[in-house]
Parts: structure tokens; sequence; C-alpha cells
């Protein structure tokens, strides 16, 4: 009987340790989340002014190149 109590034991240790590590997420500490979201901030600000210069550009380059062909 010790034996087969012995090893249900080691076999019930082992699936918990399994389904431990399988359903949680890693945590996140508060401080690394608010790092987290100020970085996606700051690339969500960058995106957004590269896409207004990109918006800019356009519109002084057509003049360049009229008077390209011109001169």
């Amino acid at each position: 009987m010790n034996r087969k109590k012995k090893i249900n034991q080691i076999l019930k240790s082992r699936m918990k340790k399994v389904k431990q590590n399988s359903n949680k997420p890693k945590y996140i500490s508060k401080a690394e989340r608010e790092k987290m979201a100020l970085a996606e901030q700051e690339a969500a600000q960058t995106a957004e002014q590269s896409v207004e210069q990109a918006a800019e550009q356009p519109t002084q380059e057509p003049a360049v190149e009229a008077e390209k062909t011109e001169a």
C-alpha cells in the first residue's frame, strides 16, 4: 500500500506543477506595466508625427519637380 500511495503522490505533484505553469500568465509588476504603457504612448506619438511629416512632404515635392522641369 505504501508503494501505491507514494507513486500516486508523486504523479499528483507533477500534475500540479504542470497545471500551475500552464494556466497562469507571467506576473508583470505595476512599475513594469507603467513603463510598457509609456513606451506604447511614445511609439504612438512618434508614429503620428511621422505620418504628419509624411503628409506635409508630398505637397512640397511636386513644386520642386515642376521647377526642375521648367529649368
